[in-house]
């Protein structure tokens, strides 16, 4: 596309081009043409969200019980 968006840069155009934000595939906007929130687009980020969060605590618990299992060692190795 054209700096301004309008039409490719090598004279041919597309039919029913819509112009989309920078890098985002039609389909993956965040909001309408009027402006407002897309239901679907924000479940899926809740989503994202969600499932972030859950690996989060997943290796949060691990690096824990990692580091249990090393002081475990430690004090065993110590003992006479």
């Amino acid at each position: 596309m054209s700096p301004d968006g309008a039409t490719p840069r090598n004279g041919t155009t597309r039919p029913n081009a819509t112009t989309s934000p920078a890098g985002a595939a039609s389909g993956d906007r965040t909001t309408s043409p009027a402006g407002t929130t897309n239901g679907r687009a924000t479940l899926e980020e809740k989503a994202r969200r969600r499932a972030m969060l859950i690996r989060a605590g997943i290796y949060i618990f691990a690096t824990h019980l990692f580091a249990g299992f090393v002081l475990l060692l430690f004090a065993l190795g110590d003992r006479k």
